[in-house]
């Protein structure tokens, strides 16, 4: 770990920076700036792919933009890495971060020998918002992919496996902490299997907006200058050309509505895993998994047997974090007083912090899982002594009999009380069955009736999208 990252203030930039490496050049303050320049560029090249209807803006006559003008342009679409550190150095004159951005690509587009007619073209019409709503949708949108592509599969990943390895060993199951009728461990992976996915694809559609339409949203400047142009067609041509859909409708500001939609869907994947991190903590506890010791690892200063669910506490925490942030966004992003206030800004700097703890978690999660194994002996043990769950199935073939107050029977002679497989043995002897259901009943063990387990498993497997 380098000097700088000893001293990083937040442990997304220090201790866990390996884990959000991927996610820096998008949510860091340099991946925002090198955006924007895109963005002041991209609407540059825009303007002259549509010269024929903007004759009265002097910049695109046929002495305008130049072949050199328009590949500085075009460069200007994939900035070089020094680029941020310039913007900044120009922002600590402006003290304005967006037009700071612009005075810089005036610069790159001056040394290309852009006329002044040309420069006044760059940020044309444009408010800060425009620009800052623009990359910040391009950035999240690619931060969605990156995440799903380097964090969620690789957990998806490891739960199909595990559901698959694990489909038909049977578990005890425990609702309200009491033993309860049994599952597979398979099974109980492919649950969560499932929840992820659906939160996968919720988080997958949610439509990512974009607005470009001025200072207040009606276009009133350009509308000024140009009454004849299509300002609206224009502006949804422009954001459809970044991969957005258009936002028509708008203040000063893209009202965030869609940015609380994709923190609310990925807060919601972040609870099914937590809920799942508990589980799998509660299992290792219990015994009934087991974790492989990677050599060299310490458990404890203390206790050299220990091997911790560390991985698991790890993403438990940090999806705690991120979901305190990404509510917090949900909630407020949305919210602007009148046209526009500013309270948005600082906000949305910090979607990378969120983004960053949920990687890391997502990555613990998936070391968790790979060091993780069913303990067959174990699961057994647990299941062969709780005969009492089998009391379900026999009230149930009462019930099929017609045979009253099976129920209250079974209730009366398993209820917190200990019983063995022979005493439920001599009751079904007793019942008056069909010859092959009591025989059936007579011979199930607590680890044969996991009804479907395997097969709903197997089905969940089958499912993937």
């Amino acid at each position: 770990m380098s000097q700088t990252d000893l001293l990083a203030l937040s442990p997304i930039d220090g201790r866990y920076r390996a884990a959000t490496d991927f996610l820096r050049p998008l949510l860091s303050e340099s991946g925002l700036i090198r955006e924007r320049i895109h963005i002041e560029a991209a609407w540059l090249l825009h303007l002259h792919a549509q010269r024929a209807q903007l004759g009265c803006l002097a910049g695109l006559q046929p002495a305008g933009l130049t072949a050199a003008v328009r590949a500085a342009a075009t460069a200007l679409l994939d900035p070089p890495e020094s680029a941020a550190a310039t913007v900044k150095e120009i922002e600590g004159r402006t003290n304005h971060d967006v037009k700071a951005v612009e005075y810089y690509v005036r610069d790159q587009l001056l040394a290309a020998g852009a006329t002044p007619a040309v420069l006044e073209l760059v940020h044309f019409g444009c408010t800060s918002e425009d620009i800052n709503n623009l990359a910040y949708a391009r950035l999240l949108l690619r931060a969605r992919e990156q995440m799903i592509a380097q964090g969620l599969q690789p957990v998806l990943a490891a739960l199909e496996l595990l559901a698959s390895s694990n489909a038909a060993v049977p578990m005890l199951a425990r609702t309200h902490g009491q033993t309860a009728s049994p599952t597979t461990l398979g099974k109980e992976f492919a649950n969560v299997l499932v929840r992820l996915r659906r939160a996968e694809q919720r988080w997958q559609a949610v439509a990512i907006l974009g607005k470009w339409n001025g200072a207040v949203g009606n276009y009133n400047a350009q509308h000024a200058v140009a009454p004849e142009v299509d300002w609206p067609a224009l502006a949804a041509g422009f954001v459809r050309s970044l991969g957005l859909q258009f936002n028509s409708h708008t203040t000063q500001i893209e009202p965030h509505d869609w940015i609380g939609e994709y923190c609310d869907a990925l807060a919601a994947s972040g609870i099914v895993l937590i809920d799942f991190s508990r589980d799998v903590w509660g299992y290792i506890s219990l015994g009934y998994l087991r974790q492989r010791p990677k050599s060299g690892e310490v458990g404890s200063s203390t206790m050299p047997h220990k091997v911790n669910p560390i991985d698991f506490e790890n993403a438990e925490g940090n999806l705690g974090i991120a979901n305190a942030l990404l509510r917090h966004f949900a909630d407020k992003l949305p919210i602007s007083r009148w046209q526009r206030d500013l309270t948005d800004s600082t906000v949305l700097r910090n979607l990378g912090t969120s983004l960053g703890h949920v990687a890391v978690a997502w990555r613990a999660l998936s070391r968790g899982l790979s060091r993780i194994d069913a303990d067959p002996a174990r699961l057994a043990a647990d299941l062969q002594a709780a005969p009492e769950v089998l009391a379900e199935a026999i009230q149930t073939a009462m019930r099929a009999a017609g045979i009253p107050n099976g129920y209250e029977l079974l209730k009366d002679l398993t209820r917190g009380q200990a019983i063995d497989l022979a005493q439920l043995r001599a009751l079904i002897a007793r019942l008056d069955l069909p010859a092959g259901l009591r025989q059936r009943l007579a011979s199930l063990q607590p680890a044969d009736y996991v009804g479907l387990a395997a097969q709903l498993t197997r089905s969940a497997l089958a499912a993937k999208p």
